[in-house]
């Protein structure tokens, strides 16, 4: 079985999701090949062949200087036509899916989209719906099968192949270049919310912008972020960029602590691929609490300070 992984990259960074498109596709077969969008991504074959991929395609052409997902997904559906791939897949993040999206609708073929399970005998798959509320069981019978993996659901770990390289050409037209990405406003340096080692979220309860001030500290000491739920962004005590859940970031830390957080299906759906989650709520039932590792029932504005003071004085 011959399954192409298309490489997620921003001039040439790769994307963490693409190490896990790389493990899902190992799970799947003994070869994987993989395939690098435009001349920035040349650099990462190594890194690529470090996790699985025995051989990395490299696409070089103008147009994919830059993101834009109708080239790429042109340049996708072109290379899987002349290396006569089975299945393609990619990691389901918004540029994943985009893109599979865009070479689907130019192969004329299905496209199941985030992906949680994967039987390659009889293509019975199960996946994600309504932003993880759903899980839907589907079979999959095209001749060239085109998947996404639904986004932290398999663990990436080394796995070393050859990683040699091959050029591939194709032929695009430049009214691909209708939609491109043309600037970039970068946000502060340092680690983001979708890839923090911890988050300290709140919820309503914090109270107001002011009330963040304990739980940035709290952060600072324990070399995270800050994120929050919708009701937060709603009452404009934090940018959207911080949001936690289905409309906003999904994370993974090692540990989540969610402050005067109900824990709302939409947040819980971000937040679920935590790998430890501390919630603080005076509420007990509160669905947050029941579904977390561990849980201090108690104020947030009492036991966020207590706790930051504690590491401090432990750290003398």
């Amino acid at each position: 079985m011959n399954v192409l992984v298309v490489v997620e990259h921003d001039r040439g960074e790769l994307s963490p999701a693409t190490l896990e498109a790389l493990a899902a596709a190992r799970a799947l077969v003994g070869v994987v090949h993989a395939l690098t969008l435009g001349a920035a991504a040349d650099g990462r074959a190594g890194e690529l062949g470090a996790h699985g991929a025995a051989v990395v395609h490299q696409v070089h052409h103008d147009l994919l200087a830059a993101y834009g997902p109708v080239a790429w997904g042109e340049a996708v559906a072109q290379a899987a036509r002349s290396l006569a791939a089975e299945v393609v897949l990619a990691c389901g993040t918004d540029r994943g899916n985009e893109v599979i999206a865009q070479a689907a609708a130019r192969l004329d073929l299905p496209f199941v989209a985030n992906c949680v399970a994967i039987d390659r005998d009889s293509w019975e798959i199960t996946r994600v719906r309504w932003g993880g509320s759903l899980l839907e069981r589907c079979s999959l019978a095209a001749a060239t099968k085109l998947l996404t993996v639904a986004h932290h659901t398999f663990e990436v770990l080394p796995a070393p192949a050859a990683g040699v390289t091959n050029t591939v050409a194709v032929d695009l037209d430049p009214s691909l270049a209708r939609t491109m990405v043309v600037d970039r406003v970068e946000r502060a340096a340092g680690i983001t919310l979708a890839t923090a080692p911890v988050v300290v979220g709140g919820g309503r309860a914090v109270g107001s912008a002011e009330g963040f001030v304990p739980l940035e500290a709290l952060a600072a000491l324990l070399g995270g972020v800050v994120g929050c739920s919708r009701a937060v962004t709603n009452n404009g005590w934090r940018n959207h960029t911080d949001q936690v859940g289905q409309t906003g970031t999904r994370i993974a830390p090692d540990l989540y602590i969610a402050c005067g957080i109900s824990g709302a299906i939409q947040h819980w759906v971000g937040a679920m691929a935590s790998k430890k989650i501390l919630a603080i709520n005076t509420d007990p039932e509160a669905n947050m609490v029941l579904k977390a590792d561990y849980a201090v029932i108690g104020d947030l504005h009492q036991v966020v300070p207590a706790i930051s003071a504690e590491i401090i004085r432990r750290r003398g």
